[in-house]
């Protein structure tokens, strides 16, 4: 048998003599092991030549497509113009960003910008404990948050490592990394979400400064909340003293321009985001109520929450986020139009193929992200995603999908992401190809 991965195979290869795994994020490695040689708006190209139409869209960041010319276009202008990294002072470029960011985001009063989601989330939750003067920490099962001490755990766990449904209740930790220590671990307290009784019990016990969580969890595909749990969880920020943190970096400018928070109509107290704020150029995003964000500035030093970062706002980045939020806010684009009428035909069509199966499955989907689940219903949390989906279909599936040329992340229950860059003609070969899959596997 041929394999049409050779070249892929040697640079990994090649690589690992200099970097540990051969890959520099190592969530980026993966079975089948593929070297990308570039992206053109919805298609991604390998080194040994295969065409993609490409739903993984950089984790979910390439939100416009892949090379977008108006945002590189931005990007040259700043080398043109010889803007630079000077690591002194205010730039015009960072002013102008904060303030459309905050013109399309206006459950927001100020930001501070960081290199990526991971250092947002980090400062977010340093800022809550220096309000609250607690150090607790609430976190979700199955969410994902970044690389951090508070947050690298219990990602896409083994049921094994976490153990069965409890409620209310909170679950192990399990480690995301090794070298976290145990003292820290003992800060940061897992629960399901969808469940305010789990929050209660933790309440009841610890000193929470925030609760932390992606408003859709969109590490394990898509699960929304259910009725009144947003709600609810801001009703407890209120009544108990803690801070409510949106991790928007998956979920924020993707959905809707002043992020999920503008669909759901719930204000957190901080917000993050990153990825699609600039389409893929490397930006996070501190966001939220200036009696928080002023903590970075508070007039008593013991109180004040440093923020630091060489390449915050490098002129690039910054002049991508620039016209990436106006190209999100043009109507002359209709770019949530676009992405959403994709969607909806995406599935549609999946829906009608996937009906033939005669196996449950379940379409999820939010705007221009989808995720289908072998199992019969819409998944409430990741324990219930746990005892209910095939993740060797689903591997299986995504699997059949890339040989025929459709790019998802070959893990189950990752994210399917549409772009502004998809056509009707994407959509409507994607659907021929998931036919051919199912029949394939059936």
């Amino acid at each position: 048998m041929v394999n049409k991965r050779q070249r892929s195979a040697e640079i990994l290869e090649t690589n690992a003599q200099w970097i540990p795994g051969g890959v520099v994020s190592l969530n980026r490695k993966s079975d089948p092991n593929i070297c990308f040689e570039k992206g053109v708006g919805s298609k991604v190209y390998d080194v040994d030549g295969n065409a993609y139409i490409d739903y993984q869209a950089g984790f979910a960041a390439s939100f416009l497509g892949h090379n977008d010319q108006d945002i590189n276009a931005a990007v040259s202008a700043t080398l043109s113009n010889e803007s630079l990294l000077m690591g002194a002072g205010p730039t015009v470029l960072e002013g102008e960003f904060a303030k459309l960011f905050c013109e399309a985001v206006p459950t927001v009063d100020s930001i501070q910008i960081t290199t990526t989601g991971s250092e947002a989330t980090y400062h977010a939750i340093r800022i809550a404990r220096a309000v609250t003067k607690r150090d607790h920490v609430i976190v979700m099962q199955g969410g994902y948050n970044g690389w951090h001490n508070d947050v690298a755990c219990n990602v896409i766990s083994a049921k094994q490592d976490v153990g069965v449904r409890v409620s209310p209740g909170e679950y192990p930790f399990d480690a995301g990394s090794a070298g976290i220590p145990n003292a820290h671990k003992n800060l940061v307290h897992i629960v399901n979400y969808n469940d305010l009784d789990s929050v209660r019990y933790v309440l009841k016990r610890y000193p929470i400064a925030c609760i932390i969580l992606e408003p859709i969890l969109q590490n394990v595909g898509i699960v929304k909340p259910q009725a009144g749990y947003l709600q609810g969880l801001r009703a407890l920020a209120d009544e108990e003293g803690f801070l409510l943190i949106f991790d928007e970096v998956k979920t924020g400018f993707r959905h809707a321009l002043g992020g999920y928070q503008s669909i759901c109509g719930i204000q957190p107290d901080l917000s993050t985001f990153g990825k699609a704020v600039a389409n893929g150029y490397p930006m996070g995003v501190i966001a939220g109520k200036k009696k928080y964000m002023d903590y970075f500035v508070h007039p008593e030093r013991a109180e004040r929450v440093l923020i630091a970062g060489t390449y915050n706002a490098f002129p690039s980045t910054t002049a991508a986020g620039i016209a990436t939020l106006k190209k999100l806010a043009s109507p002359e684009f209709d770019v949530y139009g676009h992405v959403n009428a994709l969607g909806d035909l995406m599935e549609n069509g999946l829906n009608d193929i996937l009906s033939k199966l005669g196996r449950p499955f379940y379409v999820a989907r939010q705007g221009s992200a989808f995720c289908t689940y072998f199992m019969d219903h819409q998944p409430v949390d990741f324990h219930d995603i746990l005892d209910h989906h095939d993740f060797d279909l689903d591997k299986r599936y995504r699997l059949q999908l890339i040989d025929r040329g459709v790019y998802h992340f070959p893990l189950p229950i990752k994210q399917g992401s549409i772009s502004y860059a998809h056509s009707l003609a994407d959509i409507e070969q994607t659907l021929e190809v998931t036919k051919q899959v199912i029949e394939a596997l059936y």
